[in-house]
């Protein structure tokens, strides 16, 4: 982690992926961020993966560093013990992260009356309040149908990475910045939501997808092709399969001299009247012609010769291989890396866990973090945040408003 939002307070009521990363990303840049947690745990707590036991690494690894109070949101009271929370006073506090309805008692209307300067990140699945998940906004976009090779027919291939839970996250830290940052030029608060389908439609359209439909239809499916240039998975000779792309002029003249390729290529670009070194696009134009060459030559070399020649050659390319593999063998994956802590986590295990994507030059990282036991930080939070007594924090714990780690 590192120390540059020390001191700026985020409350975050969500879960599953867009919304808790989103505070994941402030917490490893230095925010406090306090979650607020269903006695029990919330719909996510036990979201797979999990341990042998039951335990949740998917859950663990998204709140690294969190605190969290656990508060029975069922009743009025405790609901408005959130409210308090979020509303408390402060200049480096009112920011709440939330997946929650938007009509719901996490209403910005309703928080703001109590803090005007409040910012509310909402993170929703589509704009109109409906819901929506990773899967189902691909599913909507047309992606699964691109996805695949033309034996896949109209069957739909869905993609393992959530792409747009991620991005959203991602995108909904950068935007809670951006409105820190204008609070404290003007003192104003605001609500920005945050859809996953307006994410995952503006990311089309700023790589051109949308442009592309509206001018010729719908992209067909190809395969393991790179669309618009040269890539394409191929085989060794030893059975080990790569990933080779050439999308700069600098890769592909490279990949043909690793293979040595250029005087058949050249053939084929004086018979096509075309120069695959300038036009990237000519390289996916005529695939059916380059490739049969590309195979035929990685075909009769083994991976260590490749790798040799690809390396030497500036080749951009990759082995396929499991993740377990890749840890094991990927010294640029290295687990090692300054960008991991050992952990010991709230499921009993001890592993290595990820920090802030991100190095900074200047900065010494400081250590990971784990995530929080459920309600581990609850008298701790109504003490400090809220000012509450003792004797009263006892009271909540006996009406069971709140609980702590034991429950």
């Amino acid at each position: 982690m590192y120390p540059l939002l020390t001191g700026l307070r985020i409350i975050e009521c969500a879960s599953f992926i867009a919304a808790p990363s989103c505070a994941l990303h402030l917490r490893q840049l230095g925010a406090e961020v306090i979650r607020i947690d269903p006695i029990g745990g919330g719909p996510d707590f036990h979201r797979w993966p999990i341990s042998e036991g039951g335990h949740s690494y998917y859950w663990e690894g998204l709140n690294k560093g969190k605190k969290s109070i656990a508060i029975d949101l069922s009743r009025p009271e405790g609901r408005q013990l959130v409210v308090d929370l979020v509303t408390a006073p402060g200049a480096d506090g009112g920011i709440l992260v939330t997946n929650f309805p938007k009509d719901g008692f996490l209403a910005h209307e309703r928080l703001c009356a109590l803090r005007p300067d409040l910012i509310t990140v909402r993170v929703m699945g589509w704009r109109n309040g409906d819901s929506g998940l990773d899967y189902t906004i691909n599913a909507a976009l047309g992606i699964p149908l691109m996805t695949g090779g033309a034996d896949n027919g109209e069957r739909p291939v869905n993609h393992v990475l959530p792409a747009w839970d991620l991005l959203t996250g991602a995108y909904a830290a950068f935007v809670t910045l951006a409105a820190e940052r204008d609070r404290l030029r003007t003192g104003r608060g605001r609500e920005i939501t945050v859809p996953l389908s307006d994410v995952a439609l503006a990311a089309l359209g700023n790589m051109g997808q949308i442009a592309e439909v509206l001018d010729g239809g719908d992209r067909p499916r190809h395969g393991n092709a790179l669309f618009g240039a040269f890539g394409r998975d191929f085989m060794s000779s030893d059975g080990e399969r790569v990933m080779v792309a050439a999308i700069t002029r600098r890769q592909w003249t490279g990949l043909l001299a690793a293979l040595r390729l250029e005087q058949a290529v050249a053939q084929i670009e004086a018979a096509l009247g075309v120069s695959f070194e300038m036009d990237e696009g000519q390289r996916f134009s005529h695939r059916d012609a380059l490739f049969p060459l590309v195979e035929r030559a990685i075909g009769a070399l083994p991976l260590a010769q490749l790798r040799t020649r690809f390396d030497d050659a500036g080749v951009c390319w990759s082995t396929y291989m499991t993740l377990s593999r890749a840890l094991n063998e990927e010294p640029r994956l290295s687990l090692a890396s300054t960008m991991f802590s050992e952990l010991d986590h709230p499921s009993g295990h001890r592993y290595p866990a990820p920090g802030a994507a991100a190095t900074l030059s200047d900065a010494v990282r400081e250590p990971g973090v784990r995530a929080p036991h459920l309600g581990e930080h609850t008298d701790a939070v109504l003490a400090e945040v809220l000012s509450l007594s003792p004797s009263r924090i006892g009271e909540l714990h006996d009406a069971k408003l709140v609980a702590g780690p034991a429950c």
